[in-house]
């Protein structure tokens, strides 16, 4: 018989039954017992009822002393007639620190010190090992001990108290010794025939919860990029192409009026190309405009009055900032026969020599917004960073004076953190020099207001994440980009 039917019959002759008691009867794994009284109850043929018991345990410790004696026994064996030296005593015998304090307690030893040095000698002929048969009588299932002497023996980790849950069955409003299988679904022939009047069909189970679907998850990150990128063009920007990764350090720092002894060139801030090393393929007059107004000065500039390098500018390294691709599209704007307005943003990778912190990696994002137009200012700047992050849900902002080598004025943008309680810098901002501009060819009058800030920062403050290494790298729990809501900033 299965092992469902099996039960049944044994209930038949009982009126209630513990799942212990069939687990014993069937030689069967307890697991397996309870498994099949849950197929049954969903069947209404048993009703089951949970019982807690509590049984006493020999630990492992606990099944050595059964066999091999108490340590204060093993000690008591170790012994010789003639005595023993209680240092070697000690060394030789297993657990003896223990063996010798409950041998002594027990009057089975002694220690002679009349010849200088500790002897340890019996002072018994003979002993019993009480300790081993109640340890054995545990074993067989007799449990007479007195309770001072249970909680000693697991004061000593000989026992341990182990809680058993078990079920015990009754029979259910359609209990029968038989199974009758119930139909799971309603086939055409059971319609043609008519059969499915006769038939039982298993109850639907309405709190069961369906098959989740296989498919993909958009990581935090990108569910964040998507809404940025869902404000700039509701604000009329246009994204500039951002699959570059690898530039030459004339875009990524020349064209940005960044002088080439400038720390930032340096190989311990900046990822340089093994290969291809250098690239040269430059605008000529372009270069030209730009070389001289680094190692000459220009358009109302002194320049940095250094002797200006093509070597250096034709370095190949990962871009540091996506104001290299800005500085590509300023300069394609600056050769349209007419100036237009325009508004450009970008966001994607890019790559830092930076040492991995709970708030710093070498590749991260950058979300960065550009208008040119005539006659931009400050304050101009201002009142479209309050527009943007208004947008983002930031509607406390500071601005603090910062330095950049490519703009003049600069501010360091802060917003108010409520969650935090403190103000924190969320990104950078500026008007774009003349000694960047004018060497593209803008017109005098064109000002550049431009602003950056990280993609991965608001992230971590819109999922509650405190280290960066959560969202990004190895340590990734998949689970969390699973079940992580849709991105929707308070706008």
């Amino acid at each position: 018989m299965e092992l469902n039917e099996k039960i049944l019959h044994y209930l038949d002759k009982s009126d209630k039954v513990d799942t212990l008691k069939l687990a014993s009867e069937f030689n069967e794994d307890h697991q397996k017992i309870v498994g099949a009284v849950k197929s049954l109850e969903a069947l209404d043929m048993v009703t089951s009822e949970a019982v807690k018991s509590t049984r006493w345990e020999l630990t492992e410790e606990g099944q050595l002393v059964a066999s091999n004696g108490s340590h204060e026994a093993v000690l008591f064996r170790s012994i010789p007639d003639s005595g023993i030296a209680q240092a070697e005593l000690m060394k030789t015998v297993p657990n003896a620190k223990v063996g010798f304090s409950k041998a002594m307690s027990s009057g089975w030893i002694l220690i002679d010190k009349s010849g200088g040095s500790p002897l340890v000698k019996k002072k018994v002929d003979s002993i019993t090992d009480t300790v081993q048969d109640h340890l054995n009588e545990i074993n067989k299932g007799i449990d007479n001990l007195a309770d001072n002497v249970r909680n000693d023996y697991k004061k000593r980790k000989l026992l341990q108290e182990v809680t058993v849950k078990s079920f015990l069955l009754s029979k259910g409003v359609k209990f029968a010794t038989t199974i009758t299988k119930l139909e799971t679904d309603l086939t055409s022939d059971m319609l043609l025939t008519g059969s499915w009047k006769t038939l039982q069909f298993k109850p639907y189970n309405f709190d069961a919860l369906g098959q989740p679907p296989e498919c993909g998850h958009l990581h935090p990150l990108l569910k964040v990029r998507s809404e940025f990128r869902e404000i700039f063009l509701e604000m009329g920007f246009t994204e500039m192409p951002t699959n570059r990764y690898v530039e030459n350090s004339f875009w990524n720092f020349d064209a940005l009026f960044q002088p080439q002894q400038h720390p930032a060139r340096d190989a311990h801030d900046t990822f340089f190309m093994s290969s291809p090393v250098t690239s040269s393929e430059f605008p000529t007059e372009y270069l030209e405009r730009v070389k001289k107004v680094h190692s000459e000065g220009g358009y109302g500039s002194q320049g940095y009055k250094y002797k200006w390098k093509i070597e250096e500018a034709q370095k190949n390294l990962l871009r540091t900032h996506t104001t290299a691709v800005s500085a590509r599209m300023l300069y394609k704007l600056a050769q349209q026969e007419k100036f237009t307005p325009q508004k450009y943003f970008s966001i994607d990778k890019v790559f830092r020599n930076e040492t991995l912190d709970a708030t710093h990696l070498a590749e991260f994002h950058q979300v960065e917004g550009v208008v040119a137009d005539r006659g931009l200012g400050l304050a101009d700047l201002i009142s479209i960073l309050d527009t943007f992050f208004k947008r983002l849900g930031f509607d406390q902002l500071q601005f603090k004076p910062a330095y950049n080598p490519y703009t003049e004025p600069s501010m360091e943008i802060f917003a108010y953190h409520t969650g935090l309680g403190k103000w924190i810098e969320i990104g950078n901002s500026g008007v774009f020099r003349p000694e960047m501009l004018l060497p593209m060819g803008l017109p005098e009058d064109v000002n550049v207001i431009a602003w950056g800030l990280s993609l991965e920062r608001p992230t971590m403050i819109k999922y509650g994440l405190n280290n960066i290494r959560d969202l990004v790298g190895p340590k990734v729990d998949l689970q969390m980009v699973q079940s992580n809501p849709i991105c929707r900033l308070d706008k």
